[in-house]
């Protein structure tokens, strides 16, 4: 019998119910193993080439910095990964992402703890909001904008519209003023040169300061008025679709007008239940799973297909218009968040096109009878649960 080691009640083996494989016994990473056993024992419907649809915020490099921390998924990490990029970043109460702009739309999702938000647009008007666990918000490429922790501090997640983004090759405010000659800086402000003896010699991008008073007691009145449309939305607030398994909240540029790079859909997928066979006409999906665990997989035509376990923190991604489904394969309610580099949210349902379809065609084409044709739904369920027919741990 192998030996187990120390702290492990199982060791998962590279062998299918079928007989196929055999034993691991080299070198190998057991907790990676447990994490993936999708990878480990693919599933025999898993075949031909599709490149890695998975990485970990817990893999990437982190910069800690007196004020907060962030960690970054982009096409470096991920090279699939064109559309979108992923920050987590956390602030302590009191912390700052300075000031900054970029010349990629950024739309977050506030995971946990408060922050207060500041924006200016070109017209010189300007925006201050407080945002809690479960808000949104989004500015448009060139805002210039600001985070700060609130007594709580926070963490969030922030999407871009382009794969290779960097939040470290963003346009900081103390990045151009150390790089701007104090002469130029005296005369475009018209201050005497000393007024700037002590600004920070390099970009600041986070830093420590007091935790800032109330939102009434800060807010500067423009002569131009505020932003016509709010960079903010409360998605948890927002009515969700449910359906037997879950539920879907879905925004984009039709409730929040001000997004139109980044549209994206929340998505609850209870114990035993999954999000359906789908695919998305309009681009590719990035994703991030914010608690519990679960497996996709993904056909990209031509016999191929690929399967992913994932967990809180992971990032996975679809490629645009490739098949997948995504099953809770845990205990607990998965939640992850779904996005697309696109103005509108967009999916075509499997069950829904077939039901839809003349029944002659579809029952000669696929070899099937009334057992499933009766049952197909005319109507779009993202999520979807069948006692008996479900997914369970064993």
């Amino acid at each position: 019998m192998e030996n187990i080691p120390d702290g492990y009640s199982y060791v998962p083996q590279p062998i299918r119910k079928d007989g196929a494989g055999w034993v691991d016994k080299g070198p190998r990473d057991i907790m990676r193993d447990l994490e993936n056993p999708d990878m480990l024992v693919p599933p025999k419907t898993d075949a031909g080439l599709v490149p890695n649809l998975k990485f970990s915020f817990s893999d990437t490099h982190m910069v800690l910095k007196n004020g907060g921390w962030s960690r970054e998924v982009t096409a470096r990490d991920l090279p699939i990964a064109t559309t979108l990029a992923g920050v987590n970043m956390s602030l302590t109460p009191g912390g700052v992402r300075e000031l900054h702009w970029h010349q990629q739309a950024e739309w977050s999702y506030m995971l946990l703890g408060h922050a207060r938000i500041t924006a200016v647009d070109q017209n010189g008007r300007n925006f201050i909001a407080d945002v809690g666990p479960g808000d949104l918000w989004y500015f448009p490429p060139g805002i210039p904008h600001s985070i700060q922790g609130l007594e709580d501090g926070c963490e969030f997640l922030l999407v871009f519209d382009d794969g290779h983004f960097s939040d470290l090759s963003t346009f900081s405010i103390s990045d151009w003023f150390a790089h701007t000659p104090k002469d130029v800086l005296s005369a475009n402000f018209g201050v005497p040169m000393s007024a700037f003896n002590h600004i920070p010699k390099e970009q600041v991008y986070i830093f420590q300061d007091k935790v800032p008073g109330p939102i009434d007691t800060q807010k500067v009145q423009s002569p131009y008025g505020t932003v016509p449309q709010t960079f903010k939305h409360r998605l948890l607030a927002q009515t969700p679709i449910k359906t037997p398994g879950g539920s879907v909240r879905i925004v984009d540029s039709t409730n929040f007008p001000i997004s139109k790079n980044i549209a994206a859909a929340l998505v609850e997928i209870k114990p035993g239940a999954m999000r359906e066979l789908h695919w998305h006409p309009n681009n590719d999906e990035w994703q991030y799973y914010l608690q519990g665990q679960g497996r996709m997989t993904v056909f990209a035509a031509n016999g191929v297909a690929r399967t992913f376990d994932y967990r809180a923190g992971d990032v996975g991604y679809v490629p645009f218009a490739n098949g997948h489904y995504i099953q809770n394969t845990g205990t607990e309610t998965l939640w992850f968040l779904e996005m697309f580099k696109s103005d509108r949210f967009q999916d075509v349902s499997l069950n829904q096109w077939m039901a839809l379809t003349p029944t002659e065609l579809v029952q000669s084409n696929l070899n099937i009878g009334p057992e499933l044709l009766n049952v197909l739904r005319k109507e779009k369920w993202p999520v979807v649960e069948y006692p008996g027919f479900s997914y369970y741990p064993r």
